[in-house]
């Protein structure tokens, strides 16, 4: 992935958004990595795989005998949040 400075970032701003509907761009301050910018697309389908492995592990967990019945917003944000550490634990 390409990168470019925070400072460059501001002052070639139209040329990122045309680089970006290309491919990804780390902006970085100070030499360190701060963001990537990407195109809409490219967002869209890293929240659509993010999606297929949240339903993955779902489905995966009720194969395993392991589901529970979420009666409120309360029991489903806590339902998720425990599925997202679940998912980063594993990446780490």
């Amino acid at each position: 992935m390409k990168s470019i400075s925070s400072t460059e970032a501001q002052n070639r701003f139209g040329e990122l958004i045309e680089k970006v509907q290309r491919e990804p761009m780390t902006i970085s301050r100070k030499g360190r990595p701060v963001m990537v910018m990407m195109s809409i697309h490219d967002y869209e389908a890293v929240n659509l795989a993010r999606l297929r492995a949240h339903a993955a592990e779902g489905e995966a967990a009720i194969e395993r005998g392991e589901f529970t019945t979420i009666r409120n917003e309360e029991e489903s944000h806590a339902f998720f949040e425990k599925i997202k550490t679940k998912n980063r634990d594993k990446k780490a």
